[in-house]
């Protein structure tokens, strides 16, 4: 038991919670409301798994970048906690539960597997090489919203799959956006180390301003899905919940003061990926 601890710990299964919204996100539009019990448990255990194997694969890989970060050098892998063979061990078993879900929610599901893979195991060692890397996280993130919508329609290439590519490209920007803002508080560790990021590559004003942009294309884009979808006021009211949201958390973090970033980073984006998914639940039973 205390393993299995030690590895909730060492990949904070507790943040599974704020990722979980993303695939749901894509399940409920792709289902225009609740879909099968059955497509819900599954989804929910891909959803798990496949953050567990990225999180697992960014901490192993990590794990001499981290011990050298002053920010990181307390994490469960650094200090022996657990040991690199449960962690190793653990990740591989997500990625066969996430092959086992994926199998359970149908064909094409499976068969988009590999892409999956890839993403959720690479994207941990872009940044080592593009200060794109934020962006490829989005990517990432947001590949939870194309996997939900697949399992639910068996398509991804048709004119009405057109909401499952706007919130990819929604969830791309918006994770984007705080993973800059995050990245901020690692500039001089990220230069030192030869590691890309926005802010170490263009400076911290810079980066907070491309930040603010994305969460304005965000803003846009949600904007734009909510007149697609014809949505009723319950959505536009939680929109201006999200439009305060991101103001608050840009508000919180200036160039001179990063002393906030972790309330911006998991409590505001935390209640952002909520009140989305609950606002397009609630309009798609009002519609």
């Amino acid at each position: 038991m205390k393993s299995i601890k030690d590895f909730l710990e060492f990949i904070k299964f507790e943040h599974t919670i704020f990722a979980l919204p993303f695939a749901y996100l894509g399940m409920v539009l792709a289902a225009n409301g609740w879909p099968a019990w059955v497509q819900f448990f599954w989804i929910t255990i891909a959803m798990a798994s496949a953050r567990t194997l990225a999180m697992g694969t960014n901490r192993i890989a990590d794990r001499w970048i981290d011990s050298q970060n002053p920010r990181t050098a307390n994490r469960p892998l650094i200090q022996g906690t657990i040991s690199v063979r449960t962690a190793v061990f653990g990740t591989i078993i997500s990625g066969i539960v996430l092959a086992i879900a994926a199998w359970q929610l149908g064909p094409f599901t499976f068969k988009l597997l590999p892409g999956a893979y890839l993403f959720l195991i690479g994207y941990s060692f872009t940044k080592r090489f593009t200060w794109l890397s934020h962006f490829i996280l989005g990517f990432t993130d947001g590949l939870a919203v194309m996997g939900a919508w697949a399992a639910i329609r068996g398509s991804l290439f048709t004119y009405d799959d057109l909401p499952a590519w706007i919130l990819l490209a929604t969830v791309t920007l918006w994770i984007g956006g705080f993973d800059i803002i995050y990245a901020c508080q690692d500039v001089q560790f990220d230069r030192q180390n030869g590691l890309q990021s926005i802010p170490a590559r263009f400076g911290i004003p810079f980066a907070l301003r491309l930040s603010s942009l994305c969460h304005f294309l965000t803003v846009l884009l949600l904007m734009g899905l909510g007149l697609f979808l014809g949505y009723s006021w319950l959505y536009w009211i939680g929109m201006a919940i999200i439009v305060a949201l991101l103001i608050w958390e840009h508000l919180l973090v200036k160039p001179d003061d990063l002393s906030n970033i972790n309330i911006a980073f998991f409590n505001i984006n935390g209640y952002i990926s909520i009140t989305l998914f609950l606002s397009i639940l609630g309009s798609i039973y009002l519609y």
